[in-house]
């Protein structure tokens, strides 16, 4: 099924087989040149493949955006102990719905690319951890695993070269958390979803204590076509330090919201305007966030000369995450933002760590407070003192991810926290002359 109508200005390269009848079949992907990328990698040396991801530039999709050439070249090769895949599909984050469209319409495209993944590092099994809400993708992943046994791709011996990869699926039950690679292995070993202390990483220490490439969705799904295209080939469709395209959920006050493949460097102006057919009812842009409700909100006036890319955003103060591009015009209560953005994070947060667990609760109480303007402008600043003091204090990011968009919206927003209380003020004072007056 298709999620959105594509545009011309896409780049179709791990949506090219999106809108083939049946596309989600494996008839459809081997007629398509599926399972072709693996096959050659049958050929290469694990040295070979990984020196093709290092070159094509590619970034983990999930939002730190760490070099996956490096990330699986940190998996020691003379481990005896076994080697694992693990698939991260628990896309949990607000604003982000890239990685389920990739599995409805070319789930194969994954398995590919975990296949490689395995003939890079010497791993013989994987797991695809799927988040709780989207279980109806087990049914479409299950069906699609059991295509690539039957056709000799999985399994014993595969394609008669005496290679194994085993590949299972596995759900989670809806934790947010659960996104953050060590708290999804401690659930995918049917332990509580909180995050572990690091070092050791995965890449030593991952699932059951073993070595583990540990990517999501989007990142596995680009491999195949860098080996097909080559690595410089794809690095060249991006920009410098950032190879390849770039799967873009455009949501929020645009008239085309979709999932869009746009090659990283795409300019932010360009996406709203042509990609994205322009703002809603012909408003202004307040706010935007580029990568999913835990980067810091920009202005729309900071926003518009960007470009989608790491370096742009990091430049902006903020980042590109997970591409999940919430747009948010002149009209948007920007407190009220606040309070639904940190109502999420206080509800998701694991309970571990006590700056995320007390700053989230408070915080909220802080907004709802200032959201009703019955709060002080006292308690304006202790909203940004309080995320000032999660930052960089948790196990995981998910401190951080509730700290960095809140301390940013009153940072830019401030004079309508203000307002809110003042408008407050006034209505109180109203009332006070005239208490017959009801407010």
């Amino acid at each position: 099924m298709l999620f959105n109508e594509p545009s011309p200005l896409e780049v179709k390269v791990l949506t090219k087989r999106f809108g083939l009848p049946n596309s989600a079949s494996i008839e459809t992907y081997l007629a398509n040149g599926g399972y072709k990328s693996f096959e050659k990698s049958l050929e290469m040396t694990q040295e070979q493949i990984i020196q093709e991801v290092k070159e094509s530039n590619l970034r983990g999709r999930g939002g730190a955006g760490f070099p996956t050439g490096m990330k699986w070249g940190f998996v020691p090769r003379q481990s005896p102990k076994p080697k694992y895949i693990v698939v991260n599909s628990d896309e949990s984050e607000p604003g982000t719905c890239k990685d389920r469209v990739l599995i409805e319409n070319d789930p194969h495209l994954l398995i590919e690319g975990v296949l490689i993944a395995g003939q890079a590092v010497g791993a013989k099994a994987g797991y695809i951890y799927v988040r709780g809400e989207y279980r109806y993708l087990i049914d479409i992943l299950d069906k699609a695993i059991g295509e690539a046994y039957a056709r000799g791709y999985l399994g014993k011996n595969i394609l008669g070269r005496g290679v194994e990869f085993e590949l299972y699926t596995h759900t989670g039950a809806g934790a947010y958390e659960c996104g953050e690679e060590s708290a999804l292995l401690e659930s995918l070993e049917g332990k509580r979803g909180q995050p572990r202390i690091r070092p050791p990483f995965p890449a030593v220490a991952g699932l059951y204590q073993c070595p583990t490439v540990l990517n999501n969705v989007e990142t596995f799904a680009s491999v195949p076509s860098i080996l097909e295209m080559g690595g410089k080939a794809w690095a060249d469709l991006g920009v410098p330090k950032a190879g390849g395209t770039k799967l873009t959920c455009l949501t929020g006050h645009v008239n085309k919201t979709g999932v869009y493949e746009l090659p990283l460097g795409f300019p932010v102006e360009k996406m709203i305007n042509e990609v994205g057919g322009g703002m809603r009812g012909g408003k202004k842009m307040k706010a935007f966030i580029p990568g999913g409700s835990s980067c810091p909100v920009l202005l729309g006036e900071e926003a518009w000369p960007l470009t989608m890319d790491y370096d742009s955003m990091a430049k902006a103060g903020t980042m590109l995450g997970s591409g999940g591009v919430i747009i948010m015009d002149e009209d948007t209560d920007m407190v009220k933002a606040a309070l639904r953005i940190m109502h999420f994070y206080q509800h998701e947060s694991c309970g571990w760590c006590i700056p995320c667990r007390e700053g989230t609760t408070w915080i909220k109480k802080l907004l709802t407070r200032l959201n009703q303007g019955v709060g002080t402008e006292r308690d304006i600043d202790l909203v940004g003192d309080l995320s000032a003091n999660m930052l960089g204090r948790t196990f995981c990011p998910l401190g951080d991810a509730a700290a960095m968009p809140t301390a940013s919206i009153v940072k830019k927003f401030r004079h309508e926290f203000e307002a809110k209380l003042q408008k407050a003020q006034i209505s109180m004072a109203g009332a006070a002359k005239n208490p017959f007056v009801v407010i």
